[in-house]
């Protein structure tokens, strides 16, 4: 067993690396990318015949090479603020969608935005009919408030 990990040691360092940047698409915060990096590195230098302690002193050093240097500069350019970035219902603001279902004057309708079927009022307390085009001015809880284009 120890004879195939060192045969093809590179290889191996090369599916942790994937595995890790498949592991960041599920988490987005940059962390798992860093070490994608380091693992690539280490296949890099497997490749050049670096023993087992070096790769392993290669990775070390490129984790927390890319951990400080890395990171917060992707964290910068593409993660933008905890505070700007809106997600889930406070992404809807702004966005426009067609009444499914009338919204009744005083009551409850529903929207259809991107596929997704939402709860909506109107806000000015009037009806709107199904088939109209509205605008997401803000939400309570799942609830919608949109004006009519």
């Amino acid at each position: 067993m120890t004879e195939f990990l060192i045969t093809y040691q590179w290889e191996l360092w090369a599916v942790v690396a994937l595995l890790f940047l498949v592991l960041e698409l599920m988490a987005g915060d940059f962390f798992m990318l860093c070490l994608a990096v380091s693992s690539a590195c280490a296949a890099v230098t497997s490749a050049l015949g670096l023993g087992f302690l070096g790769n392993l002193a290669v990775f070390a050093v490129m984790a927390v090479a890319s951990l400080l240097f890395l990171r917060p500069r992707a964290l910068r350019r593409f993660g933008g603020s905890a505070h700007t970035r809106r997600s889930n219902a406070d992404a809807l603001a702004g966005m426009t969608g067609v009444v499914s279902e009338a919204i009744p004057a005083g009551g409850k309708g529903y929207v259809a935005i991107d596929g997704d079927r939402w709860p909506a009022v109107s806000d000015d307390g009037g009806g709107i009919e199904a088939g109209a085009k509205v605008r997401v001015l803000k939400h309570e809880s799942i609830v919608l408030t949109v004006e009519r284009l």
